[in-house]
């Protein structure tokens, strides 16, 4: 089977081809992340590109605030000691990444730029120079105050724990256990958002300040009864706690759950089914109904 990387260097105008002869599909390989920031942005593009691609066997290596020449020829130093190593970097200073990328070639080790073509794109399409400077997303301005503010906020308000200022969220989320109330809230929060997560269990009223709440986002988190007791069960085994058969209880769990449904249709609260949803996805959900209920 024959591979073929391509990278085009704009300073020569030549398209170079990196060859791999006979790769077997599901041979390990070693991928470097070099960022000369936080390396955030890079692991998350990372992350929804190797999911395209089923039989991808890989160990991944991250480097974070890389910005020195020596800096990258350590690197590449490690990636001619190991076989199959591929590199991918998001470093916007334009001299240490031509570097990178000749230092890549001159070794044959494949190497992507992840914002390189998308920031000289941006900068004819706006007509400007870009500044090129490391970590500019990460800077303290109103809105980095605002998300530690959220975070902070959501941590003391997770589960339940304080209800009595509920209406300074911007979001609310209710759902029986495990139905990723918190790590969805935790997301929010980096997002800058305000969020409180409130646990429905059995024969407990919600919270009275709930039905007349008009300024939150006001969310029901529903999930497969079948699904919330796999997870519930794991959970058990985890604890090592014997005394919890009506937690794990499927009949219990589909009274909980139609229960939660009947809360929500009564007081015409939004729904989302989280089931097999990856809290990214309930996130992005999310957004969207407050973006809806900003433009009523």
């Amino acid at each position: 089977m024959l591979i073929i990387f391509f990278k085009f260097y704009k300073k020569c105008k030549t398209l170079v081809c990196y060859d791999f002869i006979n790769k077997d599909m599901n041979e390990k390989y070693n991928v470097y992340l070099v960022s000369d920031s936080t390396g955030e942005t890079l692991d998350r593009i990372f992350f929804s590109l190797k999911s395209q691609f089923a039989n991808f066997e890989y160990e991944k290596k991250e480097f974070a605030f890389i910005r020195t020449e020596q800096q990258i020829d350590k690197i590449i130093k490690e990636c001619n000691q190991i076989e199959n190593s591929i590199i991918l970097y998001t470093i916007v200073e334009t001299k240490l990444a031509k570097y990178l990328a000749r230092q890549s070639e001159k070794n044959s080790v494949p190497c992507f730029g992840v914002l390189g073509n998308l920031i000289l794109s941006f900068s004819k399409l706006l007509n400007q120079k870009a500044i090129h400077k490391p970590s500019a997303q990460h800077v303290l301005d109103d809105d980095y105050y605002k998300r530690i503010e959220a975070i902070q906020f959501t941590m003391s308000h997770d589960d339940g724990k304080k209800v009595d200022d509920i209406n300074d969220a911007d979001v609310i989320l209710l759902g029986v256990s495990r139905t990723s109330k918190t790590p969805t809230s935790i997301y929010l929060a980096n997002r800058g958002y305000k969020t409180v997560n409130i646990p429905l269990v059995l024969e407990q009223k919600v919270p009275e300040d709930l039905k007349t709440n008009k300024t939150s986002c006001i969310i029901g988190l529903i999930a497969d009864p079948e699904r919330l007791s796999d997870i519930r069960r794991n959970r058990v085994a985890i604890m090592k706690d014997q005394n919890l058969k009506e937690y794990t209880d499927l009949n219990s769990i589909e009274k909980e759950v139609e229960d939660s449904k009947n809360l929500f249709k009564k007081n015409n609260w939004p729904v989302i089914d989280v089931t097999r949803r990856s809290v990214e996805e309930t996130a992005a959900s999310i957004l969207k109904i407050i973006e809806i209920k900003k433009n009523k």
